[in-house]
């Protein structure tokens, strides 16, 4: 009898369904059209829902027509796109800014009041990078891997400190905060608070999902780090593994002489697509559904007080 073993936790985190809903109670409250800044989450279905809804996404403030209501996506903003939002004519402006991501806006902000250095590990391009550094105006260098450690050199008794992008784990910054460590040792860390729980405990999932399965199926988007990230991963522990977003993505051939399959989700899918996917892949590989045991996740952020009443 062939398995589907479903990963736990997966999909949505308590950021992720924060920004939603934000968007969602702000329609339901307001009325269409409302505008957000970017996507509001990496994912397909999700915005193309809310796009069905009156939800539109643009990405320059100069887009947004006076009188309307404005949304900052989970990822977060620059500065400068809170100050030419705020000289516009808007009738309201909704942060769904994921509140770990603000707690890094904040740390940044303090950082540089303390005139230190700042280095930040991230994906250049990402929108949570760009509006993270955006916080401040200079003094902020960005790296990608090891090799970018080599290049960073400051004047004797600067200090120093780094954060990291909210959707990277402690695995994957490893070894470069060991080499920002070893090149310059009074380097000021991040609290182990600020790193996103849901990142980890994903990533963690399918590490204890994967000796269970001979192919993984992600749920998600190819512009989600987050979903790619899993793929990723499941590949590095020599498992085939593959990135949808929608149930006509699946191909036949992927299940061919496959025993078991293990189903993931990025923190931007939503369970009801993931129930479609795994619905799908029934049809090409028939057998029982099994969820893994996992960490219960626990951790919930309140919505704008303006928004609370309504939803």
């Amino acid at each position: 009898m062939k398995k589907i073993i479903l990963a736990n936790p997966r999909g949505f985190c308590a950021g992720v369904d924060r920004a939603i809903t934000i968007v969602e109670t702000s329609l339901a409250k307001y009325g269409a059209p409302v505008y957000v800044r970017h996507e509001v989450v990496h994912n397909k279905y999700v915005v193309d829902g809310l796009q069905e809804r009156g939800a539109i996404f643009i990405e320059e403030i100069k887009d947004v027509p006076e009188g309307s209501i404005l949304i900052y996506s989970a990822h977060g903003v620059p500065l400068s796109v809170r100050e030419e939002a705020m000289a516009k004519n808007l009738t309201m402006i909704f942060d769904a800014t994921c509140p770990l991501v603000s707690k890094v806006h904040v740390e940044i902000k303090n950082l540089h009041k303390q005139n230190y250095t700042i280095i930040m590990i991230g994906h250049r391009g990402h929108p949570e990078v760009e509006g993270t550094m955006g916080q401040i105006d200079s003094s902020i260098y960005l790296i990608e891997s090891v090799q970018d450690v080599a290049q960073l050199h400051f004047e004797e008794n600067v200090p120093v400190a780094y954060v990291t992008q909210t959707t990277l784990s402690v695995d994957e910054t490893q070894e470069i905060t060991q080499a920002l460590v070893e090149k310059f040792p009074n380097i000021h860390a991040p609290k182990r608070q600020d790193i996103c729980y849901a990142t980890q405990n994903r990533q963690d999932a399918v590490k204890a999902m994967v000796p269970q399965v001979d192919l993984v199926v992600v749920v998600g988007s190819s512009n989600s780090s987050k979903s790619k990230r899993l793929q990723e991963l499941a590949e590095s522990m020599h498992v085939p593994a593959y990135l949808v977003d929608d149930p006509s993505q699946l191909q036949g051939e992927w299940f061919e002489g496959v025993r078991n399959i293990g189903v993931t989700a990025g923190a931007s899918a939503p369970e009801a697509l993931t129930a479609q996917i795994v619905e799908a892949i029934g049809l090409f590989s028939s057998g029982t559904v099994s969820p893994l045991q996992g960490i219960e996740e626990t951790v919930n952020f309140s919505l704008p007080k303006e928004l609370l009443r309504a939803a």
